[in-house]
């Protein structure tokens, strides 16, 4: 791909981030009681006022990282709303968990705030933590706690909800409300050492050494815990692996999600450079960007499967064949970012193929936004631009993440 190539895709992807941000800021935000609709149709109609927390959490901290890090988005619109939704969140978002138990955050709200749902993961308190934080980097702390404490480098607050979030997933989770049964196996997920990596990128990021040095030993436990999901001597990422690493028998075991895998890829890459650390990397991008891609790409109508079954069989997920926004986006993250660190060819080729998928099928020329869900063969199935799983986040963020990439490569092009 040419320099002029790559200065047309900056270009449109600029364009569509732009497009992108218009679209929730015109239909998402609730005036009235705060925060912001999501299932939004394709027309901009909301026809669902549930507020998903995690979702809440997303668009916070999306708009606070707009705000924060691009010039053309510091617009009071956009600072006004990220507040409002933090106040909504801060507001109803943590619920009592009865008795003495830790504090919870609900995974679903009524549209004035009354939960509806509590999930027994832990993935509406890390959205809550990471909105909070980024917030607090945009308002310099003085909106965001619910208590006075606060250290000059750090909300004691979001550091007290990170240990509990820890223990949880460290020590003990009965707290989650997850009963314990015999016959269930102990799991290590991918999407949870994912998380909490995500996390402390986000609470480190110019925080100073303190911080850095608070959190340095759980990055570790979150990069070797990914890691693990490298199975069959290194030719397969499986989604979910014993606590000791060991394949995990039947469907949960066989299960593989290239869009995950991808994601964790682009979360290895930003470890390793930040540590330094060349192995890493190159773990990362044989076996968490490339191999992914080689099995995950459908080479008979192009895109990546949602599910795939590492012995072959029919994924019982009855969406594995769809082609889903997200995946994709993580995908072309993780291209760009492996070919930033290498300047290998290879990887900008495959970052043009993702590229070339994704703005063929998935944004909508019409209304605007990007349709999340197409059939196998990269037809719309569902016309939605938002749900109780697709906000502001998956879309623009990686808009913003390769906009800022390229800018990067092309100003230091020779």
């Amino acid at each position: 791909m040419s320099v002029v190539k790559l200065e047309e895709c900056r270009e449109q992807i600029r364009t569509e981030l732009d497009n992108v941000v218009d679209f929730w800021l015109k239909y998402s935000h609730d005036t009235v009681h705060g925060g912001f609709f999501t299932c939004i149709g394709r027309d901009g109609k909301v026809y669902d006022e549930l507020k998903y927390v995690w979702l809440q959490g997303r668009q916070v901290w999306m708009y606070c990282r707009l705000y924060r890090t691009m010039d053309r988005f510091r617009k009071p619109e956009i600072l006004e709303a990220a507040k409002a939704g933090g106040a909504f969140l801060r507001k109803f978002a943590r619920v009592s968990s009865g008795g003495s138990g830790p504090w919870k955050c609900a995974f679903c709200l009524t549209r004035d705030g009354k939960a509806v749902k509590i999930q027994r993961t832990i993935f509406s308190e890390c959205f809550y933590i990471m909105a909070m934080d980024e917030l607090s980097r945009v308002t310099g702390d003085k909106d965001i706690l619910p208590i006075p404490t606060l250290s000059h480098i750090y909300s004691d607050c979001l550091a007290s909800m990170m240990q509990q979030l820890i223990y949880w997933v460290r020590e003990d989770s009965s707290d989650l409300g997850r009963p314990q049964l015999s016959g269930d196996v102990p799991t290590n997920s991918m999407a949870v050492p994912m998380m909490l990596l995500c996390l402390v990128q986000q609470l480190s990021e110019g925080r100073g050494q303190e911080v850095v040095q608070k959190y340095r030993e759980l990055g570790s436990w979150c990069v070797q815990q990914t890691l693990q999901h490298i199975q069959r001597d290194g030719t397969a990422i499986l989604e979910n692996v014993s606590l000791e690493g060991a394949e995990l028998p039947g469907c949960q075991g066989r299960l593989q999600n290239p869009g995950h895998a991808l994601e964790a890829g682009w979360f290895l890459l930003q470890f390793s450079a930040e540590r330094g650390d060349e192995e890493l990397q190159r773990t990362a991008i044989e076996k968490f960007v490339e191999l992914p891609y080689q099995y995950g790409w459908d080479k008979e109508h192009g895109g990546l499967f949602y599910f795939l079954d590492v012995d072959g069989h029919c994924p019982t997920q009855l969406e594995w064949s769809m082609k889903l926004w997200w995946p994709h986006c993580e995908a072309l993250i993780a291209f760009l970012m492996a070919y930033s660190q290498t300047k290998r060819p290879e990887l900008l080729e495959r970052f043009s193929q993702v590229y070339e998928y994704i703005f063929s099928h998935f944004p909508d020329a019409k209304s605007g936004e990007w349709f999340g869900y197409l059939t196998q063969e990269g037809k719309v199935a569902l016309d939605f631009k938002g749900g109780p799983f697709k906000g502001f986040f998956h879309v623009p963020r990686c808009l913003y993440m390769c906009e800022r990439i390229l800018d990067d490569l092309l100003t230091n092009k020779d």
